[in-house]
């Protein structure tokens, strides 16, 4: 289980956004509160966000701004790419991060595991704090009629409440 994040993708109503709170622990202290863990790549077209160390997961994203351009920003070649790098190479398998990436149309969450995942309903969440904002985004989406960015927001907030990782600092970034 990756600690000390959450980081939330919706993609509904026509909508897509990427939400993620600012803490930074470091054991059980908490030593920033307004971290960016949300990035905006590939000419603003696409969303990534990270959950892990954050020294692994700038590794992370300077790989797969590279697959981006490799493959001319289609997302889903670049993720694909980049999970299969991550999985065969020894260094990239040390690694402890887990990335959400999205465009309009398409979300995946990637692991070190070789996991890529794309959800059925266009939501995902990683860190501490992901089951508790999936599960209320899910719940959001499917009994309201709030945009995406508003689902982002609240479920974070619910999220931030439970979560002692997880702080109510929440950055969102909308396409």
């Amino acid at each position: 289980m990756i600690h000390s994040t959450t980081i939330l993708a919706v993609r509904c109503r026509d909508g897509a956004v990427l939400a993620g709170d600012g803490q930074v622990t470091f054991g059980q202290t908490v030593v920033k509160q307004g971290a960016r863990k949300i990035r905006r790549l590939y000419n603003d077209r696409i969303l990534a966000g990270f959950a892990g160390s954050a020294a692994d997961s700038f590794a992370l994203f300077t790989r797969f701004e590279a697959k981006l351009e490799q493959y001319r920003g289609n997302l889903e070649r670049s993720s694909v790419e980049l999970a299969k790098d991550w999985r065969t190479d020894r260094l990239l398998r040390r690694l402890e991060a887990m990335l959400v990436v999205l465009d309009r149309t398409t979300t995946f969450l990637l692991s070190g595991t070789g996991d890529l995942i794309e959800p059925d309903d266009g939501i995902a969440a990683i860190g501490s704090g992901g089951a508790y904002a999936l599960a209320a985004a899910r719940a959001l989406v499917q009994n309201t009629d709030l945009d995406a960015r508003s689902v982002a927001l609240k479920a974070m907030t619910i999220a931030s409440d439970i979560c002692i990782y997880t702080n109510a600092h929440i950055v969102v970034e909308e396409l």
